[in-house]
């Protein structure tokens, strides 16, 4: 039986002491779990006096004056206690102009109505006061021409292929792309994550990043800010002409080629090809200084992460010799490779200047919301993003999944993210800073797993995740500042509200404006009958499957079954049990699509049916739209499935066309309820 001691500690650390699983049973934490977790949060808990010591660490932590508030506009908030009650308060806006506000007799105030980030002065104390919108900024507030739907594809970058991509899809890629969903009358073209990521991975996964602010230059194609034969030029010079080739016509992405292949061309240009015309240079300065302190600091990691490559060292900074917890072993880095900073400072200018070439080049085509980017839930703990942040990460702890049907023993997903307490005593900046680098790139942004701006399934470093357990988030604080920064970047908002999500979080998503996420292989009756498109919840985006799930035509195959068949060697019939209920299913959604009893995937029939819903916006995997059945991802898998690296053929856009002009003429002859 746990000591209420013990569970009080927890509570007070924002520790759920109980989790409800995906079929509503309630479940406690044991002891074990409770020690582990408070002792990863550094908080002594296995005896009563240890006990006390950390509840006044935690009090201590709770009674710093916050850096920043957050509001809704004309709100009243509290004002914090410092000193004596005033009976007045000083505001400023972003241009320096004062308001003076009144605090009533419960020491309130009442927020202004213009949304926007204000000084507050109290007395010697200033801090800031974030004022947000009720509603995040949504796709009827981006559409023009009395369009009050659109719709769009989502793409796996990597697989896009172009002739002279060498093996992995990018910015060109996605700019063919989205110039033919532009020219078909789309919208929207939603990508994979594209977070800058470490070197040296075995197993590469676009959700394990290294800093999420920043941008994955493997997927930058040098060739939109230099032209083709400087590229030429360069992989001539590299001296791997032939092994580019060879990559191209590669069926699966092989990440550590690839690497390798970009990193010797990029190599070549920034010491050739830059200096072919001053106005790079110049741009790259000012690129550089622009970037601050954050950029060079992110560069500087980056290269020693490179370094440590080289000398088959771990790339994680906790492992390195020199203490990088401190300052100096950086500075000692940087004064002894300054080449090889400079070097990731440009690999960051061509990533930024290619995507904002591809973010033009879709409006140009005609999209009205354009580029949809990807925000993975967390980043190594041994990566740029954690040490830029030292005092913010949840330190010791790692994200993951309860334990689930799919998943007995859960999930370790081996990223973590920031603490709640670490966001309140820094203002919120890091998550501030990872908004505004995501939401300036295109006009949306999905949010994945969406509910761990509620809680984080957390579990201590290298332990298994049936002893983690929730931790609290503070969800009003992320949502308003989500909300304030989507207006001021014009920016729409998709939560991905997918798996067991808490009671009431949908609708709280709902209300403040945040797009979730229907998945036409989820929209289910409670007897597993699919819902037709005009029960389907308006305020969301809608699909056909997920990078987790395989395409249409590869469920209806039952591939994904097969696969589970494989990982965990189902018992005899077990398999062909699970095969008839899937054909089954098959034969659920064939009716509820009225469909002709064809036997096989027709793209035509199920897009169709996703553009009858409710929803504002329907975006379509472009596996499904060409039929394909390789699933990007299988979850619990690392040996034994090719994750994230399946390319398209290289007439996938032309083979697209007619499909999306049939989604076209589907959402324009559609009538939602």
């Amino acid at each position: 039986m746990t000591d209420s001691s013990l569970e009080h500690l927890a509570r007070a650390a924002g520790i759920s002491t109980q989790w409800t699983d995906a079929f509503g049973e309630t479940h406690a934490l044991s002891d074990n779990a409770l020690h582990g977790l408070l002792e990863a949060m550094h908080l002594a808990s296995h005896d009563l006096a240890s006990r006390q010591l950390s509840l006044l660490r935690i009090e201590e932590r709770n009674n710093v004056i916050p850096a920043l508030i957050t509001v809704d506009v004309g709100d009243l908030f509290a004002v914090p206690p410092i000193g004596s009650r005033p009976s007045f308060v000083v505001l400023y806006n972003e241009s320096g102009e004062a308001q003076t506000l009144q605090v009533d007799d419960q020491n309130r105030c009442q927020a202004p109505i213009q949304y926007g980030y204000y000084k507050l002065a109290l007395g010697v104390h200033h801090l800031t006061l974030a004022v947000a919108p009720k509603r995040c900024f949504g796709v009827g507030n981006r559409l023009r021409h009395g369009k009050s739907r659109a719709w769009g594809l989502g793409a796996q970058v990597y697989s896009l292929p172009h002739r002279q991509d060498g093996g992995l899809g990018d910015s060109r890629s996605v700019a063919t792309l989205a110039r033919a969903i532009g020219k078909a009358g789309g919208d929207a073209l939603a990508l994979s994550p594209l977070h800058a990521m470490s070197p040296g991975w075995r197993h590469y996964s676009p959700y394990s990043p290294s800093h999420r602010c920043f941008l994955n230059w493997m997927h930058a194609d040098a060739a939109q800010i230099f032209g083709d034969t400087a590229l030429r030029h360069a992989i001539t010079q590299a001296g791997v002409e032939s092994a580019w080739t060879h990559a191209h016509e590669g069926r699966l992405v092989d990440w550590s080629i690839a690497y390798a292949l970009r990193r010797n061309v990029l190599r070549h240009m920034h010491a050739h090809a830059l200096h072919a015309d001053p106005s790079f240079r110049d741009d790259l300065e000012h690129f550089s200084v622009e970037g601050g302190d954050a950029l060079h600091r992110h560069a500087c990691i980056a290269a020693r992460q490179s370094h440590a490559v080289l000398h088959a060292e771990s790339t994680s900074w906790h492992r390195w010799r020199d203490d990088w917890q401190r300052e100096p072993a950086a500075q000692r880095f940087a004064d002894d490779h300054r080449g090889d900073i400079d070097f990731e400072v440009f690999l960051q200018w061509l990533s930024a200047r290619c995507w904002e070439k591809t973010c033009d080049e879709a409006h140009e085509a005609g999209q009205q919301i354009g580029l949809i980017w990807d925000l993975a839930v967390g980043f190594e703990p041994g990566g740029s993003e954690a040490w830029a942040h030292r005092g913010c990460v949840l330190d010791g702890l790692e994200l993951g999944a309860p334990p689930d049907a799919f998943n007995p023993a859960g999930q370790r997903w081996g990223i973590t993210s920031y603490s709640p307490w670490g966001l309140r005593r820094s203002g919120f900046q890091p998550f501030i800073d990872l908004l505004r680098a995501n939401m300036a790139r295109g006009g949306g942004l999905r949010i994945d797993h969406i509910i761990g701006f509620r809680h984080l399934w957390v579990l201590p470093q290298g332990g298994p995740s049936t002893e983690g357990g929730y931790i609290q988030l503070p969800l009003d604080d992320l949502l308003r500042l989500t909300a304030l920064e989507s207006w001021r970047h014009r920016c729409i908002v998709i939560g991905e509200d997918l798996g067991t999500v808490p009671a009431g979080l949908r609708d709280k998503l709902a209300v403040r404006g945040v797009l979730g996420i229907d998945v036409l292989l989820f929209t289910r009756d409670e007897n597993g009958d699919f819902l037709p498109p005009s029960q389907w919840r308006p305020n969301t985006i809608a699909t056909t499957t997920t990078h987790d799930m395989p395409p249409l035509a590869g469920w209806r195959q039952g591939i994904d079954i097969e696969q589970l068949s494989r990982m965990h060697a189902l018992r005899d019939g077990e398999l062909e049990r699970r095969m008839q209920e899937r054909q089954a299913d098959v034969a659920r959604l064939d009716d509820a699509m009225a469909a002709p009893e064809s036997g096989h995937y027709d793209a035509k029939s199920h897009i169709d049916f996703v553009a009858r819903s409710r929803s504002p916006l329907v975006l379509i995997p472009v596996e499904d739209m060409l039929g394909r059945v390789e699933q990007p991802n299988v979850p619990g898998t690392v040996e034994t499935y090719p994750n994230w690296q399946h390319r398209l053929p290289l007439d996938a856009v032309s083979r697209l066309e007619p499909v999306m002009q049939s989604l076209d003429r589907a959402l324009n002859e559609a009538a939602p309820a």
